[in-house]
């Protein structure tokens, strides 16, 4: 069988034919990529003492504390504690 250089099917036949683009920085898959990043994020959060907490808001409640903590110039999460540890001390 004869190699057509329009035949972009059969890959096999083209796997050591240089294409333009970008070339693969990571030996990975990205799916993979993917899970080793959360593990290290997971770890590093983890060394600097932080506990993970998730919770369901609704979108309007969600796109409030977006514009506030945008406002404020800090990431949702931290706008999140700031509102807690406020809320935290006035109970005391």
């Amino acid at each position: 069988m004869a190699k057509s250089e329009t035949d972009r099917t059969t890959l096999d036949l083209f796997e050591y034919e240089k294409r333009p683009g970008r070339p693969k920085t990571n030996p990975l898959p990205r799916d993979m990529q993917l899970k080793v990043n959360k593990r290290n994020q997971i770890k590093r959060d983890k060394a600097r003492g932080l506990k993970r907490v998730e919770f369901k808001v609704s979108s309007q409640l969600y796109q409030a504390l977006s514009d506030m903590a945008d406002a404020q110039n800090i990431s949702r999460s931290v706008l999140i504690e700031t509102i807690l540890q406020e809320r935290l001390a006035i109970d005391r």
